[in-house]
């Protein structure tokens, strides 16, 4: 089993999620008491939030790098960010390490290609919805992504940084998701993805019309499958 070296505290509290979910995944594939084998950079978070209102994504690009680097050098075999705004620098650090990098984008896309959807909803922070990143990488898999308004992008950002990011989970918010669901729905996306690993702590399949992808899920069942690749066969 390949040691899993995770890129965290972007938030903690999806975080606590990613290792929650990479272990339930190798406990359902091999039984017993195994588990992950797994590896953890946790950053406070505040710095990255300070870098990122201020637009200074070359510094955060720079401790991001390192941070991959240093697991690397720990003995990760393969790198898992764990947030989906912060793979604007995934280039980046494919660039400065030798081992994978599992993208959180492809992950949502071969579960998006699986129902044979074109055109999907996107939800998440500003920088995900409203930057290329993200959507480019999913076009590489012919999927169209469609984003809410300015309002509601204002909206599903601000519910992301002032309660999700702080475990704080409001009715209220859950149905002004709901609404940007329903919204995006009309303008013609076939499912939505919680593009923000903080989302699926506020909307589950049943809150949602559309068919969801759980970014956070998906990403930690995609890392669990290359970390077992060899235990598998």
């Amino acid at each position: 089993m390949k040691t899993i070296g995770f890129i965290g505290g972007l938030s903690w509290e999806s975080t606590a999620d990613y290792y929650k979910y990479v272990n339930e995944y190798v406990k359902d594939e091999l039984g017993g008491l195994h588990s992950a084998k797994c590896l953890l950079h946790s950053f406070d978070f505040q710095e990255i939030v300070n870098l990122q209102k201020l637009g200074h994504w070359e510094e955060a690009t720079a401790k991001m790098v390192d941070a991959a680097q240093k697991l690397e050098g720990a003995g990760a075999d393969l790198i898992v960010i764990c947030t989906n705004t912060m793979h604007l620098m995934a280039e980046d650090i494919e660039k400065a390490t030798s081992i994978p990098l599992i993208h959180i984008a492809d992950a949502v896309a071969e579960s998006i290609k699986k129902q044979k959807l074109k055109r999907v909803g996107l939800l998440g922070t500003a920088f995900t919805m409203e930057k290329d990143f993200y959507k480019n990488r999913l076009a590489s898999h012919g999927i169209e992504c469609i984003i809410p308004c300015d309002i509601g992008r204002k909206d599903a950002h601000d519910i992301i940084f002032s309660e999700l990011c702080r475990g704080e989970i409001r009715n209220e918010s859950k149905v002004r998701y709901q609404q940007l669901i329903h919204e995006l729905a009309l303008e013609g996306a076939e499912g939505v993805i919680l593009g923000c690993t903080e989302i699926p702590l506020l909307i589950k399949q049943e809150d949602s019309s559309l068919p969801v992808f759980d970014s956070t899920k998906l990403h930690a069942e995609s890392a669990v499958a290359f970390a077992m690749e060899q235990v598998l066969v």
